[in-house]
């Protein structure tokens, strides 16, 4: 069972009162963002994906779909619906989200290795993608895959799967534009914390093996979407 630090959950994901402080949280979890590699391989990686019903005072729903790696077996599903508090403002996507996926991951039975994140991680405007402020926040590694670009400039990937190239935000290499299929539009990958872009690469690659996204993070997709 994931083991969560009630009073870290508090100082980082508690709902803002304005987004100047929103910013301001972000900012100071930042600092304990880890690009490093692995390490070790992951044995259990968690998809994780959210969704919204019912307008600017809602419901979201987190979901996590958990898969043995390399093999790629679905092993474990959680969900969990909350009042959504946060409005929707660009780069702040964490306070959105976060809390409904920190409901469902206290749900889980397994432990998972590694989050893997519809999203970005430091491909983001101050580096802090949600896959970055909750990898950072639960002090986990942590890679986002995402469908589409936040920031960066890059250069057109090869058509043949597993190609890329870097993605270049303000000077610096803050991921990869990835090809999971030949000839499919490619992914943005981003590590998020405690994990290096070749890593992310890696393990994005070898999760997407029928499909443009990860299996983890297409189960993810589907289960929140299943609203009550």
């Amino acid at each position: 069972m994931l083991k969560l630090n009630p009073k870290t959950l508090n100082r980082f994901l508690a709902i803002p009162a304005s987004v100047a402080e929103a910013r301001r949280v972000q900012l100071e979890l930042r600092r304990k963002v880890r690009i490093r590699p692995l390490g070790k391989t992951p044995r259990l990686i968690a998809g994780l994906d959210a969704s919204f019903s019912g307008g600017k005072s809602g419901r979201a729903r987190g979901a996590l779909c958990i898969y043995t790696y390399p093999e790629l077996e679905l092993l474990e599903e959680a969900t969990a619906e909350v009042d959504i508090e946060f409005p929707y403002v660009p780069g702040l996507l964490t306070f959105r989200e976060g809390p409904a996926l920190i409901a469902a991951l206290k749900k889980l039975k397994n432990t998972p290795d590694l989050l893997l994140f519809d999203g970005q991680g430091i491909a983001h405007p101050v580096g802090m993608g949600i896959a970055a402020h909750m990898g950072a926040l639960l002090d986990m590694p942590s890679i986002g895959c995402a469908k589409s670009r936040l920031v960066g400039e890059y250069r057109e990937p090869a058509r043949k799967k597993g190609s890329h190239t870097k993605l270049i935000y303000d000077g610096n290499t803050v991921g990869a534009v990835l090809r999971t299929r030949d000839g499919v539009k490619p992914v943005y990958v981003s590590p998020g914390h405690k994990v290096s872009i070749d890593d992310s690469m890696e393990i994005v690659l070898s999760c997407a093996t029928r499909y443009r996204l990860p299996e983890p993070i297409r189960c993810a997709d589907r289960l929140s979407k299943v609203l009550n």
